[in-house]
């Protein structure tokens, strides 16, 4: 149990690394290029299980749930590397950590019981989430936007969450394989558009008789910015692996509560690395939030 425990918290503190490197390289490189180098490395790791365990053709449920929780991912994955981008990590990493309230939802909506626990961890995670973000919201519309990036990524991972959850019931491994080459697939599209846009932007430079800047082709991509794709994607196939292990030798309520502690490391990063600050009273809305998502963890 011991080793799980350590497994768990070690996905947290890769997640939660992972996040902010993610966060941070997006503030100055395009959003679609971290998006899809990191996903690529996540997708090269992950393919090695393949020398394990095949993948399974005829596992219809797992494929479908893997292309649904790879789109949701997709979607998550560019709504909280951009709200952490523009927006205070601090507060956005918090709020996208509500995903855990989507299965638990679905649970709920399935007949599940609603114990005293999860009942308090809903309540504290909305009192908690009500008071960090209050304030963020009447700072200005870039703030109040990475709040909006910050819901829809917990929404994204809380619907891939549950989709991997019913594939993996019929197979983890195509589920998995699944859900990384959808996400791969939706960002190569979407790179594929931003590379359009620009050069069509560069060609309507030219036929203006303006020159086209190179800026305007180039995505100013620099070495250490590819250091940090690559780190990140390692990052999150690090996360995803110590968590896997972790649900085979630990309680699946006590692995998913640790794991669930990942915005902390996000939230202490941005305040060491990036020196940001914020009220008291949001400081309280983000520990009553973080203990919510335990709660409701432990409790689902």
């Amino acid at each position: 149990m011991t080793g799980a425990v350590l497994l768990a918290l070690g996905a947290a503190v890769l997640l939660g690394t992972s996040d902010f490197l993610g966060g941070l390289l997006s503030r100055r490189a395009p959003l679609i290029v971290v998006l899809l180098g990191s996903q690529l490395v996540v997708g090269a790791l992950l393919s090695l299980g393949l020398l394990v365990k095949p993948y399974d053709a005829a596992a219809g449920g797992a494929i479908v749930a893997g292309i649904v929780s790879g789109a949701s991912t997709a979607l998550a994955l560019a709504a909280l590397f951009r709200g952490l981008a523009i927006g205070t990590m601090g507060i956005v990493a918090p709020v996208s950590a509500l995903a855990v309230i989507v299965p638990v939802a679905l649970g709920i909506a399935q007949g599940d019981a609603v114990g005293g626990m999860l009942a308090l961890g809903l309540l504290l995670a909305v009192a908690g989430t009500v008071l960090a973000s209050a304030p963020e919201v009447r700072a200005g519309r870039r703030a109040a936007l990475s709040l909006l990036l910050g819901g829809i990524a917990a929404l994204g991972f809380g619907a891939s969450q549950a989709a991997i959850g019913l594939g993996s019931a019929e197979s983890v491994m195509t589920t998995l394989l699944t859900h990384a080459a959808t996400v791969i697939g939706l960002f190569i599209v979407a790179f594929s558009a931003w590379v359009h846009v620009r050069l069509r932007g560069a060609a309507a430079r030219m036929r203006s008789g303006r020159p086209a800047s190179p800026a305007l082709l180039a995505a100013r991509i620099t070495g250490r910015d590819v250091a940090g794709i690559l780190v990140t994607g390692v990052l999150v196939a690090g996360a995803n692996l110590s968590f896997a292990i972790a649900t085979t030798g630990g309680a699946l309520s006590t692995v998913a509560v640790l794991a669930a502690l990942y915005p902390v490391v996000t939230v202490v990063l941005a305040r060491q690395v990036l020196r940001e600050r914020v009220r008291r009273l949001q400081l309280v809305g983000v520990v009553l939030a973080l203990v919510g998502v335990g709660l409701i963890a432990a409790g689902g």
